[in-house]
């Protein structure tokens, strides 16, 4: 018995020394979690966000065959093409078909081009109130294009920081022209009403499908921009800083050339 005790005391270092070299042996190989394959595979050619121009036909073939392939885990229940053209504001589809694309070309995803900045954008209707509003003719103004909906909620957090910088620049040469997504003008109206908010609302019942805002490729919303005073849309990120940047857009001197800006797509 006390043969068998000892035998195994001076076993025991050598088993755990064997373990801890297995555990040493694992560290630095992280786990790679395997994409899952798509039961139906979508066939999107393209992918909002993602600049496939500088790859090759053949390299672009196979990055949406495998984003057209295989799942986005953000939840959505979509492949990695199908999470993009649904959602652009889904970081976690961008972020696995950027690593797709390095694993195929041996790149890292460029940042997407803003092409509708130094613009003009084409923006014209009839408010529900019924002021007719054509955004061309707004020049020597600074806009804010607000897409939004009363029942965003992110929407509706950013009226008081909206309305506080209305109030305040307004008389100085600042707009700002609502594009609702709402389905619902009773309740569009009666709330606009209910949190005064006076500058024109675009409503045209059609939610997700609305027209100005499909047409401008919103995608998520708030969506704020900014259009300065020579009608140019110079900032499609406008909720950060809004007071400070439509100051400045409002310091900065118009252009005395008395070109028209070329319209966005």
């Amino acid at each position: 018995m006390k043969i068998l005790i000892l035998t195994l005391i001076m076993a025991f270092p050598f088993a755990l020394s064997g373990q801890e070299k297995k555990q040493e042996a694992g560290k630095g190989k992280p786990s790679v979690k395997k994409a899952v394959i798509a039961e139906k595979p979508t066939n999107f050619t393209k992918m909002p966000e993602v600049d496939l121009s500088g790859f090759t036909d053949k390299q672009t073939a196979a990055i949406l065959k495998r984003a057209n392939g295989e799942m986005c885990d953000c939840g959505c229940n979509l492949t990695l093409a199908g999470c993009r053209n649904d959602d652009t504001s889904c970081r976690k589809s961008l972020t696995l078909v950027g690593k797709l694309v390095e694993e195929i070309t041996g790149k890292k995803l460029s940042p997407p081009k803003e092409k509708d900045l130094g613009k003009a954008p084409d923006i014209k209707f009839t408010a529900t109130d019924g002021t007719e509003v054509d955004l061309f003719k707004m020049k020597g103004k600074v806009v804010l294009i607000d897409f939004w909906a009363t029942w965003c909620g992110p929407c509706v957090a950013e009226i008081p920081n909206v309305k506080k910088t209305y109030d305040k620049l307004h008389s100085k040469g600042f707009e700002i022209i609502g594009i609702s997504l709402d389905s619902n003008e009773d309740k569009l109206t009666q709330f606009i009403k209910k949190k005064d908010m006076p500058w024109p609302q675009y409503f045209d019942g059609k939610g997700w499908k609305n027209e100005i805002s499909k047409k401008h490729g919103i995608r998520s919303i708030p969506a704020m921009w900014l259009v300065d005073k020579e009608g140019n849309l110079v900032d499609k990120k406008a909720r950060s800083d809004l007071e400070k940047k439509v100051e400045e857009l409002l310091a900065a001197p118009s252009s005395e050339s008395g070109t028209n800006p070329p319209k966005a797509d």
